[in-house]
């Protein structure tokens, strides 16, 4: 049985503020049979799926997780936003995965600034800003540590200690920013002003920010599919 489809169904009546007994009428069938399907109790038929999908307005590859953005379609390198200058030089083939995903990561951090800007709260922009330049720096010291000729004098932390340090100072801005993000004030910080406009769907980080949505939804698709393999490899 397919994992996603009864999580994007859920989501998608909800974002819609359809009511469960209106999306069966929609759809055909009883509230009771949608319910089974939002569950995941039972799994539905093709011709279910296709008539959901024109219901919605979305791919069925969207509804099976296939596809992390509701049109279905799959992210090339030229549909990406370019903000690197020096990008224009010409890519090696075993550079092309890195170039892909760079651009795929700083698209999918500008939206994130956006956002975090949206929510109003100086807090949360200083602790995403905070938490993804430590971010940087932590990898940073990784990479240059590939070369022991390399002095760890450029920094001014040890090397023995910089990396759990560092994971501590990251560890304190995303707390910061979520407890902000919740309305609790840190250290009398100020928090988020919740706004109907500031809601959050597939369709509008899509309508308002084009590829570089389509960076960010693939970026949470691909972390999300790692953490899956992680946590599954652990049983």
């Amino acid at each position: 049985m397919n994992s996603d489809f009864p999580r994007i169904i859920t989501l998608l009546r909800k974002e819609r503020g359809i009511s469960q007994k209106n999306a069966a009428s929609a759809l055909g069938i009883s509230q009771a049979l949608l319910s089974h399907y939002e569950k995941g109790i039972r799994e539905c038929g093709l011709e279910f799926l296709v008539k959901t999908a024109d219901y919605y307005n979305v791919s069925c590859d969207y509804l099976l997780g296939r596809s992390p953005e509701p049109a279905g379609k799959t992210i090339s390198y030229e549909e990406i936003p370019e903000h690197d200058p020096n990008s224009k030089e010409k890519i090696s083939a075993g550079g092309f995965m890195a170039s892909f995903n760079k651009k795929l990561v700083v698209n999918a951090a500008n939206v994130v600034f956006s956002l975090a800007q949206k929510t109003g709260s100086n807090t949360i922009i200083k602790e995403v800003s905070s938490y993804l330049m430590l971010a940087v720096y932590k990898m940073f010291r990784v990479v240059y540590s590939a070369n022991s000729g390399n002095d760890q004098r450029f920094f001014t932390l040890p090397e023995v200690t910089a990396q759990g340090s560092t994971s501590a100072a990251m560890s304190i801005c995303e707390a910061n920013a979520y407890a902000a993000a919740k309305g609790i004030p840190v250290n009398g910080g100020d928090t988020a002003i919740e706004s109907s406009d500031s809601l959050i769907t597939a369709n509008s980080l899509s309508e308002e920010y084009g590829g570089s949505a389509s960076s960010l939804l693939n970026v949470i698709k691909n972390s999300e599919a790692r953490i899956h393999l992680l946590n599954s490899s652990d049983k």
